[in-house]
């Protein structure tokens, strides 16, 4: 802790810094009390907590805990350790404390189905420990609601998972990996946490696996501090600073252990370290480390210019040979030339997203009756945004209706809206293509929420063309912190579409909004809505997506397709001539050697992490259609 403390103490931020502070940004700098940091539904349904009603919640138990939160409503932590089994994630064990720190329940709980991994770096939990153990899910579920006031707030970190393995729906919860807000979406570790804010140690690597008691009695007091200190308080912490300094002391540290006495690196160490711009490169510098750059482009990072350029991949082969053993870390940059990205990353790009974007926007609902009435259904979807298209499918038993939206937030409005419910006279099922580009569709969906410029964002839908953009900018002026007001329009007829985007100064006033606007009448019009997901340049692919169709879209992609094939057989001739080198290069280093091959994206940000393991010649070669464009070999590391 003393690390953080003596960092902390020189880079307390200006009050000026404290207004950029995402947690000032998200709660203000008054102190509030608790029921300000429970989670609203529309939070708890983004962050994928179980609700009440909800379809993927079949069968789990409802804690029935329906009083009235206060801001003197009791907390309790909780915690669990799953095991992976053949369900997939099962409670293993589950621990809840009270407000005082006390434990009111630690139990084992016996998994339901066959343990695949029993997640014991993390869990702590054996199958030895488990072959005594009677307790089922069952037993907890009963036993947790028997504990509960009906007015609890659970505490937990990430503790929609905890939730979602207990197979129980809580209505009021903080959760303290959302409560201590980060840009971008990303979340402090529950052991950083601990450590920076309250000055404990948890999560001990000498330990065997997490306590979960331990965990959740840190969450608890983690959401206590922040009540009682205040969101200005917390911000003055500046977690921010404190876990880019203490990455780079853990790697300072490491370096001076395997330093020998009297190293001159011991200078640079009581320097303090330059945080404006932390990376690895960085770490590097602060451990006196000067990296090896080989490569046929300039490569400029952490202030670290490349001065031995190449003019071919044989000639940066031959270089890496010679320098690399000479080396403690060494990035070595191949290239198949800029012709590589032009005809085969972005055709190639263009095409997937293209393709995954359109099963996006794509959603398939039914069975219908025989003697269905299609206009009621185009209807009923149309209030959830603008149609690009409706087709009847008559290749099933029943009749189906393949509908694609001109918008994502349409589409997904429509599948969590009208799933599950009555149209046309049926119950029916709405969901999107099941390919496998589309497993990952809810990820995707997270993401584009997360995406900063959708911060403040929401959509709505079922407009009428009645109404003009004075009637709606009279409607929503009572929607507190309301900055702009956008109504597409269709760029042939100039009439608006059924929906809007309304943007907020804030984001918490945008999910205020979320709860009045939904199921809101307007003129006649009931509303539906939720947080908006394409943001400004993905605009543009779908506007290119819903237009491909056409003779001039369709030709352009046709063209790139061509191309692409023309230069195949050659792109395929250089790949195998990148892998024989990268192949020669990986022979040839040394025993323990760490090596990380980078896959090639449309740029650098975008390269997919591709690790060898400790050890030589276990080289296995890949299919190099994307062939290795960059090498990092860390030894001795």
């Amino acid at each position: 802790m003393s690390g953080l403390t003596s960092t902390s103490s020189q880079c307390i931020p200006k009050s000026s810094d404290l207004q950029c502070d995402p947690i000032i940004r998200k709660y203000g700098e008054k102190k509030r009390g608790l029921t300000s940091y429970t989670l609203t539904l529309e939070e708890q349904k983004k962050n994928d907590y179980p609700i009440k009603g909800s379809p993927g919640c079949k069968g789990y138990i409802y804690t029935e805990c329906d009083q009235q939160r206060t801001d003197s409503s009791p907390l309790f932590g909780l915690d669990c350790e799953m095991c992976l089994t053949a369900k997939g994630n099962e409670v293993t064990r589950v621990s809840l404390v009270d407000a005082q720190g006390q434990c009111l329940l630690n139990e084992l709980v016996k998994p339901e189905s066959t343990v695949l991994n029993y997640r014991t770096r993390f869990s702590g939990i054996t199958k030895k420990m488990l072959l005594p153990v009677k307790t089922r899910l069952s037993d907890i579920q009963t036993r947790l609601k028997k504990i509960l006031p009906h007015d609890a707030v659970l505490v937990g970190h990430s503790l929609n998972a905890d939730l979602q393995a207990l197979e129980m729906i809580h209505p009021s919860v903080i959760d303290t990996s959302l409560l201590f807000a980060r840009n971008e979406g990303r979340r402090f570790k529950l052991k950083f946490l601990a450590k920076a804010v309250l000055g404990k140690e948890i999560q001990c690597e000498q330990k065997l696996g997490h306590d979960p008691a331990e965990d959740a009695r840190a969450a608890l007091e983690l959401a206590q501090f922040f009540i009682e200190q205040g969101p200005a308080k917390v911000a003055e912490l500046n977690l921010e600073m404190l876990l880019t300094t203490e990455k780079l002391a853990e790697v300072s540290q490491k370096k001076a252990v395997l330093q020998p006495q009297g190293c001159r690196v011991q200078k640079q160490l009581n320097e303090p370290p330059h945080l404006s711009k932390p990376c690895f490169l960085d770490c590097l510098q602060v451990t006196g480390q000067k990296p090896l750059l080989l490569g046929r482009q300039e490569m400029d990072s952490s202030g670290l210019c490349q001065s031995n350029l190449s003019t071919s991949n044989k000639q940066i082969l031959q270089r890496a040979l010679e320098d690399v053993p000479l080396s403690t870390f060494s990035i070595i940059q191949f290239s198949l030339g800029p012709e590589y990205l032009a005809s085969h990353l972005l055709a190639g790009l263009y095409e997937k997203v293209r393709s995954k974007l359109t099963d996006m926007l794509t959603i398939y609902a039914g069975p219908f009756e025989e003697s269905f009435c299609l206009k009621s259904v185009k209807k009923e979807f149309g209030r959830c945004g603008p149609i690009q298209s409706l087709t009847v499918v008559t290749e099933t038993y029943q009749p189906y209706v393949c509908i694609q939206y001109e918008v994502l937030e349409a589409a997904q409005l429509a599948v969590e809206s009208l799933n599950g419910a009555e149209v046309a006279g049926s119950c029916i099922k709405v969901q999107r293509p099941i390919t496998a580009a589309m497993l990952d569709c809810d990820v995707w969906i997270k993401e584009l929420e997360l995406d900063v410029e959708n911060e403040g964002v929401i959509y709505v839908a079922g407009l009428k063309e009645s109404l003009t953009e004075t009637d709606l900018q009279e409607e929503f002026s009572q929607l507190k912190d309301l900055e702009t007001l956008f109504l597409p329009k269709d760029l042939q007829s100039g009439k608006h579409r059924n929906c809007c985007f309304l943007k907020f100064q804030k984001s918490q006033s945008a999910l205020d909004a979320l709860e009045v606007i939904n199921g809101w009448t307007v003129k006649g019009s009931k509303l539906r809505s939720r947080n908006a997901l394409a943001s400004g340049h993905l605009w543009r692919w779908i506007w290119q997506v819903n237009h491909s169709n056409g003779k001039q879209g369709g030709n352009i992609l046709h063209e790139k397709m061509e191309q692409l094939s023309d230069s195949e057989q050659d792109l395929r001739k250089k790949v195998k001539k990148l892998d024989h080198h990268i192949k020669k290069l990986y022979r040839s280093l040394q025993n323990n050697t760490l090596c990380i091959v980078l896959f090639p994206g449309v740029n650098r940000s975008q390269f997919q992490i591709w690790p060898r393991p400790f050890k030589k010649r276990s080289y296995r070669k890949q299919n190099l259609l994307q062939p290795f464009s960059s090498i990092t070999f860390p030894q001795h590391f």
